[in-house]
């Protein structure tokens, strides 16, 4: 026979009983509507084209729909917004970047969200080197000339970013600091117009990413002088790095990864961590990343969430030490 004290415990403990497997149920049957994956930045840059060519592969593999949704503005910073608000049940997902991830705190004296508290990392989708570019049109053909003419000309070369602290602006600032010159900066929503206005010649360079512009350095539409990373890329062999062209040691890449809102129950993790390493190991995906010049990533949620945490530490120094602000 039940005491009053073991009903009334039993009562007041149901609410709580019934709602552990509705939630257990949920997760089990998960995906059962279309997910979004949000990027921060317009159609045909690099996070874009990352996204889109594991969305197709991610959707048969989870069983429903995946939307790819851009949102740009705020140098990405929106998307991220938006999935660092929304429910953490594994419908809306944010292809970040290392700017939107790991630049944002030591940035802005109010941050849009907590970019270590915020979220879930889930996986490393793969990374890019940056390369710096000029129209076909300018008159240097390597960046020692580049460099050359901007000191003699100081604040006269317009360079392109995707918005003030992406990678594409600590890069430029990075060689701004190494070469003592002074450029001008015009951030812009996105990559697309970037690579109208290199190919029109109405913009001086971009350190950008290469995905976005490598068919039309091959077709010889605008002109590579150098690329970020430590050693030269197999997509643009003939392209000497920046630390051959005078600046030692100097190397910075772009990251993407995949991340949820926080408090992702860990089934819904590990079955985004699974789809993608699963994504990017498939052949015809590794080939076609590569040729579009990324260097496809993969791994655990835990790698994914220690790369956060180290990429935080070294560009929160960048930032201070270049006096990047918005406030």
């Amino acid at each position: 026979m039940l005491t009053r004290r073991t009903w009334l415990g039993a009562l007041a403990a149901s609410p709580a009983l019934g709602l552990a497997p509705r939630a257990a149920r949920a997760q089990a049957d998960y995906p059962n509507h279309p997910v979004a994956m949000l990027v921060g930045f317009a159609p045909g840059g690099g996070t874009d084209i990352i996204t889109r060519l594991l969305a197709p592969s991610l959707q048969a593999k989870l069983g429903q729909p995946v939307t790819v949704d851009n949102r740009p503005g705020a140098s990405g910073t929106l998307a991220a917004a938006a999935v660092a608000r929304a429910r953490p049940d594994g419908y809306s997902l944010v292809m970040g970047t290392v700017s939107t991830q790991a630049v944002v705190a030591p940035l802005m004296r109010t941050p849009p969200y907590d970019q270590m508290r915020d979220f879930t990392p889930v996986t490393l989708a793969g990374t890019v080197p940056l390369v710096v570019l000029v129209p076909a049109s300018a008159p240097y053909k390597d960046l020692k000339g580049l460099i050359d003419y901007a000191r003699k000309n100081p604040g006269k070369l317009n360079y392109a970013s995707s918005g003030v602290a992406t990678q594409q602006h600590l890069a430029a600032e990075m060689l701004s600091q190494a070469a003592g010159i002074e450029m001008t900066h015009v951030p812009y929503r996105g990559t697309g117009q970037v690579v109208t206005d290199l190919i029109a010649g109405t913009l001086d360079l971009a350190i950008d990413t290469m995905p976005s512009h490598l068919p039309h350095v091959r077709a010889g539409t605008t002109r590579a002088l150098a690329v970020t990373t430590a050693e030269r890329v197999a997509a643009l062999p003939e392209v000497p790095t920046v630390a051959e062209s005078g600046f030692p040691g100097f190397a910075i890449t772009v990251w993407y990864m995949l991340l949820g809102p926080a408090g992702l129950p860990r089934p819904i993790v590990e079955r985004w961590s699974a789809a993608m390493n699963e994504a990017l190991a498939e052949p015809d995906i590794r080939k076609r990343l590569e040729e579009a010049g990324f260097l496809p990533g993969g791994g655990s949620p835990e790698d994914a969430a220690t790369l956060v945490r180290q990429e935080a530490e070294r560009y929160g120094a960048l930032v201070e030490r270049a006096g990047i602000r918005i406030d």
